[in-house]
């Protein structure tokens, strides 16, 4: 089972994301998409240096 709550409070503290910069539906929308987008791509980094 996966928790979403351990994503949100990852990228809240530690990636420093407390507020949203933009104002809307739509772009609220992308900026949570670009949030989540950096998150799965530093998560794939961090595997792949493992190998």
């Amino acid at each position: 089972m996966i928790e979403p709550e351990s994503v949100f409070g990852q990228i809240k503290n530690n990636r420093g994301f407390g507020r949203f910069m933009l104002q809307g539906l739509n772009k609220v929308s992308l900026e949570v998409g670009w949030l989540c987008l950096t998150h799965n791509l530093l998560k794939k980094v961090a595997i792949d240096q493992k190998r």
